[in-house]
C-alpha cells in the first residue's frame, strides 16, 4: 500500500475528498471544473504546499488525514511527460490540461505527480470519479498544528 496525506482546514474535513475545493478554483494540475484532490506523499509536503496558500493574517483549525492505496491504483507523469512550463506561477495551461485529460479519460484513480516546491517529491492526484477510488482507505482526521514559527515573516 502507499501512504499519502492531506492537511486542510479543520471546518472542510468532512468533504477533504470530494473534490469540491478544486472542482471550484482549479489548481496546478486542473481546470476549474474539473474535479480532483490533491495529497501529498509525506505529512511534511503536505505542510509546505499547504503553506503556500496560507494568509497568516487568517489563521484556521487544521485537521492533517492519512490515506493509503494500493499500488495498482496509481498511475506515475514520468518527468519526461511534463510539460516545459509545468513549474510556472500561476499554473500553465499545460499542466491543468494534462490533469484534466488524466480525469477525463479515467486511466487511474491516483495520478503522481512531482512537486513544484521539492521537485524530488511526490504529490498524488485523486480522481474521485474513478471506480478504483472506492480502493483508497481514508484515515479519520486528526488535529493538526501549525507552529507558529512557520509563519513568521
Amino acid at each position: 500500500m502507499v501512504r499519502a496525506w492531506r492537511i486542510v482546514k479543520e471546518v472542510h474535513a468532512g468533504t477533504a475528498f470530494s473534490g469540491e475545493g478544486a472542482v471550484r478554483v482549479g489548481g496546478r494540475w486542473n481546470s476549474r471544473g474539473t474535479r480532483m484532490v490533491y495529497t501529498s506523499a509525506t505529512q511534511s509536503l503536505a505542510l509546505l504546499e499547504s503553506l503556500v496558500h496560507l494568509n497568516p493574517a487568517f489563521l484556521f483549525r487544521y485537521a492533517v488525514i492519512g490515506l493509503e492505496f494500493p499500488g495498482s491504483a496509481l498511475e506515475i507523469l514520468r518527468h519526461d511527460k511534463l510539460p516545459p512550463d509545468w513549474t510556472s506561477e500561476p499554473p500553465a495551461t499545460a499542466s491543468k490540461r494534462l490533469g484534466d485529460q488524466w480525469v477525463r479519460e479515467g486511466r487511474s484513480a491516483v495520478l503522481a505527480v512531482p512537486s513544484v516546491l521539492v521537485r524530488s517529491e511526490i504529490n498524488y492526484l485523486l480522481n474521485p470519479a474513478h471506480p478504483d477510488f472506492a480502493k483508497i482507505k481514508i484515515s479519520k482526521p486528526q488535529p493538526f498544528s501549525l507552529d507558529p514559527r512557520l509563519l513568521k515573516s
